[in-house]
Protein backbone atom coordinates (compact mmCIF):
# COMPACT_ATOMS: atom_id res chain seq x y z
CA UNK A 1 0.00 0.00 0.00
CA UNK A 2 2.47 2.15 0.97
CA UNK A 3 4.55 1.14 -2.16
CA UNK A 4 1.76 3.65 -4.44
CA UNK A 5 3.02 7.00 -2.09
CA UNK A 6 6.59 6.70 -3.82
CA UNK A 7 5.10 7.35 -7.33
CA UNK A 8 5.03 11.10 -7.79
CA UNK A 9 2.23 11.11 -9.70
CA UNK A 10 0.23 9.63 -6.98
CA UNK A 11 1.76 11.91 -4.26
CA UNK A 12 0.63 14.82 -6.75
CA UNK A 13 -3.03 13.71 -6.46
CA UNK A 14 -2.69 12.54 -2.96
CA UNK A 15 -1.55 15.98 -1.92
CA UNK A 16 -4.05 17.92 -4.82
CA UNK A 17 -6.89 16.35 -2.70
CA UNK A 18 -5.38 16.77 0.74
CA UNK A 19 -5.56 20.30 -0.16
CA UNK A 20 -8.93 20.51 -1.92
CA UNK A 21 -10.77 19.00 1.26
CA UNK A 22 -8.34 21.44 3.66
CA UNK A 23 -9.58 24.60 1.72
CA UNK A 24 -13.77 23.07 1.68
CA UNK A 25 -13.11 22.78 5.37
CA UNK A 26 -11.94 26.26 5.52
CA UNK A 27 -14.42 27.60 3.71
CA UNK A 28 -16.97 25.86 5.51
CA UNK A 29 -15.98 27.26 8.85
CA UNK A 30 -15.39 30.86 7.82
CA UNK A 31 -18.63 30.99 6.68
CA UNK A 32 -20.02 29.86 9.26
CA UNK A 33 -18.53 32.52 11.67
CA UNK A 34 -19.41 35.20 9.79
CA UNK A 35 -23.01 33.86 9.52
CA UNK A 36 -22.99 33.80 13.03
CA UNK A 37 -21.13 37.33 14.00
CA UNK A 38 -24.09 38.45 11.21
CA UNK A 39 -26.70 36.82 13.20
CA UNK A 40 -25.71 38.46 16.39
CA UNK A 41 -24.98 42.35 15.00
CA UNK A 42 -28.44 44.07 15.36
CA UNK A 43 -29.01 47.60 14.11
CA UNK A 44 -28.84 50.32 16.49
CA UNK A 45 -32.01 52.13 17.28
CA UNK A 46 -32.19 55.49 15.72
CA UNK A 47 -32.51 58.51 18.76
CA UNK A 48 -36.30 58.81 17.00
CA UNK A 49 -37.54 55.73 17.90
CA UNK A 50 -35.53 56.20 21.56
CA UNK A 51 -37.29 59.11 21.83
CA UNK A 52 -40.62 58.04 21.04
CA UNK A 53 -39.77 55.08 23.63
CA UNK A 54 -38.35 57.82 26.47
CA UNK A 55 -41.65 60.21 26.73
CA UNK A 56 -43.79 56.99 26.73
CA UNK A 57 -42.15 55.95 29.93
CA UNK A 58 -42.22 59.14 31.30
CA UNK A 59 -45.52 59.58 30.57
CA UNK A 60 -45.99 56.54 32.89
CA UNK A 61 -43.91 58.04 35.57
CA UNK A 62 -40.87 55.31 35.29
CA UNK A 63 -38.56 58.20 34.19
CA UNK A 64 -38.42 61.26 36.34
CA UNK A 65 -38.34 64.56 34.92
CA UNK A 66 -34.31 65.24 35.69
CA UNK A 67 -33.58 61.67 34.07
CA UNK A 68 -36.04 62.36 31.44
CA UNK A 69 -34.52 66.02 30.55
CA UNK A 70 -30.45 64.45 30.63
CA UNK A 71 -31.57 61.32 28.30
CA UNK A 72 -33.48 63.64 25.62
CA UNK A 73 -30.53 66.35 25.41
CA UNK A 74 -28.15 63.14 24.65
CA UNK A 75 -30.42 61.96 22.22
CA UNK A 76 -31.08 65.33 20.45
CA UNK A 77 -26.75 65.39 20.48
CA UNK A 78 -27.16 62.24 18.80
CA UNK A 79 -30.47 63.24 16.50
CA UNK A 80 -28.51 65.83 15.51
CA UNK A 81 -25.38 63.68 14.42
CA UNK A 82 -28.09 61.09 12.53
CA UNK A 83 -29.39 63.89 10.51
CA UNK A 84 -25.70 65.31 9.37
CA UNK A 85 -24.39 62.33 8.43
CA UNK A 86 -27.72 62.02 6.94
CA UNK A 87 -27.05 65.40 4.77
CA UNK A 88 -30.46 66.26 6.32
CA UNK A 89 -30.54 69.95 8.30
CA UNK A 90 -32.21 70.68 11.53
Amino acid sequence: MFDVLKDPVAKLVLSGAVLAIVTVVAIYVVGRFRGEALKDEQPEPIASELMSKLRELHSRGEVTDEEFRTIKTKLATRFQGELKDNGETG
